[in-house]
């Protein structure tokens, strides 16, 4: 069978405040910004065609939408959107997607920054903790943005017990 999905090109994330949230990811994660679809003081999307694409609640407005980029990996795609019926981002106990993962080389030194540009960081690193992940050094930790998306911060420098088991991996940076 032809694959025909090479991987994730990025991901989507609705904010509150677009200035803000490229503030934080630039600072908390070094992102940089690659270019902006739509610019808060321009005319947007036409809403009504977004509504029905991305299925959006009748009376949503899209203000703004920029691309974002991380040294290696996918792109972020912030859209800061307002309308009837927002609510808070999914806790991970929700169904949906509810956390993206960044690799680090230095978790302590990613968590200051990350804590420094206003996250809020759950718990210390942790050791991975499933069997088929663990090994010297292999670590995770779980923090919050700003506006409540979940961020996982991972390393794992160590071979993982799976990798004994498949030749398939885990991709990394």
């Amino acid at each position: 069978m032809q694959h025909t999905i090479r991987g994730i090109d990025h991901i989507g994330i609705t904010v509150p405040d677009i200035e803000d949230a490229t503030r934080f990811l630039t600072q908390a994660l070094g992102a940089e910004l690659i270019y902006q679809s739509v610019a808060p003081d321009e005319k947007g999307p036409d809403n009504a065609a977004q509504q029905k694409t991305l299925r959006l609640v009748p009376g949503t407005v899209i203000k703004s939408v920029r691309m974002l980029k991380l040294q290696h990996g996918p792109g972020i795609e912030l859209f800061e959107m307002h309308g009837p019926e927002q609510r808070e981002p999914p806790r991970a106990s929700d169904f949906g997607l509810q956390h993206f993962a960044v690799y680090s080389d230095d978790i302590d030194a990613a968590l200051q920054r990350f804590k420094a540009a206003g996250g809020e960081v759950f718990t210390a690193p942790q050791p991975l903790g499933f069997p088929t992940e663990k090994g010297e050094g292999n670590q995770f930790c779980y923090g919050r943005t700003p506006w409540g998306s979940i961020v996982e911060f991972i390393a794992y420098p160590s071979a993982m017990p799976y990798e004994q088991e498949t030749t398939l991996r885990r991709w990394r940076p």
